[in-house]
């Protein structure tokens, strides 16, 4: 149960003043659905405004307040046009106060001619006149818009005004209960901390420089502190032993030798495997590394030992893929590999529950179907899931209470990932890394060109295509959206389709699952020869034939995601090209990304240097939800508090007892304030 004190927190946002379900809709789509949200929505930046007494001191572009008496009220002929309000400053001044819209109805109740008001706002030129349009503040007396000397300006959805979020933001911090102290004392003394409710209050107004490091660091002790007890809770249940024999092993003709980085790994999980105690193993692989032929030797062990295995993958197109490459390569070994997803109806999937639950099915793969309830395992041992970062840690938790002793859970990732954000994301999980190619990869040719030569490379795209080869185009949308220079698959593939016909298909993520898989079977098959798409293709669609990728707008992807897309092509023997389409103007972390795609196609040190370029706030070109598990964190924070955050909940754990004693409850008040109660919740063996 949450504790009482957080109540006033989690409780619906309608119960804030002004709040019904037309406003709902909009703070829904920033995700503000409780007084908590509100009260971590924190600014995006603040306006800092100066005090004139005159225009005469301020600058053009300059956020000023200042003194103005209306003296004429302007209505333009055409009902589009602006509504300007003309003021005098105290020098004699004149400015206009320019409105569009609605807004022009507010203009004349607030600016009666002859009355002074106190405007504030950003003063700009034109023409040969001064003025401030759509004035942020119009006050009758000047102490109160002293006020507005700082303002925070908050992320809004269509429905939202400034104003509206402001007063919302208030009401929600006068509910924040004073709570007691859970961080190091020896780290709040350090930094200078306020309290974490003093932190909240100053974070919104900016007068605390240090206030949204206290919180951010807050939010990632929470999180650390929630992945050791997952951790601790899974090392104390009870798990099943796996150790094989190496007879289905043996059998597997692979494409080539293990290399270094394999053969070291497949020990490490062989001797996980072998313990009483449930395996928690991140697999990181670099494009190309090998991580399937690890999985499946891991896989192997388990049917060796009598037990089955099962892979998870995030979409129905990764899982097909595995399944093909899966049951090609254990096809000598005997044991059998069967898929289940949401699309399998009837007798076929029915077969496939009956083989999981009288055992004749070894290796399971799907999507999330394959842990329904419905779904029974005669003894399911080991599951590997894919592109773990999809899944977070409480779906980890249900996964490794499905088989009926805690299966071993393998975690893969073909996104190297900066280790400052792999103890954010897995520090339960011991890691392992491939980092070495096998023998005989040829490094990809990568190059960067103008997208004003956009009619050279559709030229060259047809050239490549008569010698047989095939090629993939990428592009950042689906279709056209308001930004309308964003390139969009859609409408890419469409001119194309008119130069290549039948040669072309198209595949994203918003197609029925039967039209995608279609599309890309005839690629695969060499059916079609030319695939345009968006990142749904970005892992786990392997064809050898594919030697050519376009990236459309490249500037427009993170380092990691150019990498990932990099690597559908080189999987073969002919050599491959890589070609980054980048718009006119580019932004200078822009240019150093692209810079470094083409320097290197090491993807641990791409992943590195993403994370030191895009700082704070900039992900994948657009601030994205999902690159970490934080609300209130930025990169910047996290690669400069996590392991502190990290050490002090180690700290709390082995030498402060835990979630018992004063500070272990606060830290339990802690975890439900950040939601990572499911560390609370393994306490409980709930």
């Amino acid at each position: 149960m949450r504790p009482e004190a957080l109540n006033p927190l989690f409780a619906e946002i309608e119960t804030l003043d002004g709040v019904g379900p037309k406003l709902r809709k909009p703070l829904t789509r920033l995700g503000l659905e409780r007084v908590r949200d509100v009260a971590f929505h924190l600014p995006e930046r603040f306006v800092s405004r100066r005090a004139v007494a005159n225009v005469d001191e301020a600058g053009e572009g300059e956020q000023i307040i200042v003194a103005l008496t209306p003296v004429e009220h302007r209505a333009s002929r055409n009902s589009r046009g602006p509504y300007r309000v003309l003021a005098q400053d105290g020098a004699g001044n004149v400015i206009a106060l320019t409105y569009f819209g609605r807004a022009s109805y507010t203009a004349r109740k607030q600016l009666p001619v002859g009355e002074k008001r106190w405007v504030a706002g950003k003063l700009e030129r034109y023409g040969d006149m001064l003025q401030i349009v759509h004035p942020d503040h119009v006050l009758e007396e000047g102490g109160a818009s002293l006020g507005h000397l700082t303002e925070p300006v908050y992320r809004l959805s269509e429905g939202l005004t400034q104003p509206m979020v402001t007063k919302l933001v208030a009401q929600a911090l006068e509910r924040v209960p004073e709570l007691p102290e859970w961080s190091d004392p020896a780290e709040i003394e350090r930094e200078a901390w306020p309290s974490w409710r003093d932190a909240l209050v100053l974070a919104h107004r900016g007068e605390h420089p240090a206030a949204r490091d206290r919180l951010a660091y807050d939010e990632m002790l929470a999180n650390s502190l929630a992945l050791m007890l997952v951790r601790a809770d899974n090392r104390r249940r009870q798990g099943q032993p796996l150790r094989g024999d190496g007879r289905l092993r043996e059998k597997l003709a692979l494409p080539f030798p293990l290399t270094g980085a394999q053969k070291r790994t497949i020990a490490e999980i062989e001797g996980d495997l072998a313990q009483d105690s449930p395996m928690l193993r991140l697999l990181q692989g670099d494009v190309g590394a090998g991580k399937t032929v690890v999985a499946l030797e891991a896989m192997l062990i388990a049917v060796e030992a009598g037990a089955q295995a099962a892979m998870l993958a995030p979409t129905e197109l990764l899982a097909r893929q595995h399944f093909d490459t899966l049951r090609r390569m254990a096809a000598p070994t005997g044991a059998r590999v069967e898929i289940l997803t949401g699309r399998d109806k009837g007798r076929a999937r029915e077969a496939t529950l009956m083989g999981l639950l009288d055992g004749s099915i070894d290796i399971l793969v799907g999507t999330h179907a394959i842990f329904q309830d419905q779904v029974a395992y005669r003894n399911l041992a080991l599951v590997v899931i894919d592109e773990q970062h999809r899944f977070g840690v409480s779906q980890r938790l249900m996964l490794a209470r499905k088989g009926k002793r805690a299966p071993h859970v393998l975690a893969m990732t073909a996104t190297p990932i900066p280790r400052t954000l792999t103890l954010a994301q897995y520090g339960e999980l011991d890691v392992s890394k491939l980092d070495e190619l096998p023998p005989g990869r040829q490094a990809i040719d990568t190059r960067v060109i103008g997208i004003e030569r956009l009619a050279e490379v559709v030229d060259g795209i047809a050239r490549h295509l008569q010698t047989g080869q095939q090629a993939y185009w990428v592009c950042p949308m689906v279709r056209d959206s308001e930004e309308g220079d964003t390139a969009a698959a859609e409408a890419r593939f469409a001119a194309l389709q008119g130069r290549f016909s039948a040669d072309a298909v198209l595949v994203h993520g918003q197609l029925p699952p039967e039209a995608k898989d279609a599309a890309m079977e005839r690629f695969a098959s060499g059916h079609a020869r030319l695939l345009v798409a968006t990142t749904v293709i970005e892992v786990g669609v392997d064809v050898p034939n594919a030697t050519l990728m376009v990236i459309e707008q490249a500037e427009r992807f993170g380092l990691a995601q150019l990498h990932q897309l990099r690597g559908r092509v080189g999987r073969g023997a002919e050599k491959s090209v890589c070609l980054l389409l980048r718009s006119s103007e580019l932004s200078e972390t822009a240019r150093d990304r692209l810079a470094l795609m083409r320097e290197t196609q090491d993807g641990f040190r791409l992943a590195e240097e993403d994370l030191r370029l895009r700082g704070g706030g900039e992900l994948l070109g657009t601030r994205q939800s999902g690159d970490t598990p934080f609300q209130i964190a930025n990169l910047e924070q996290i690669s400069r508090l996590l392991p502190i955050a990290y050490s002090d909940a180690r700290l709390l754990m082995e030498r402060d007892g835990g979630l018992e004693g004063t500070r272990g409850n606060a830290a339990r008040l802690l975890l439900y304030l950040f939601e990572r109660d499911v560390g609370v919740r393994t306490l409980r063996g709930g």
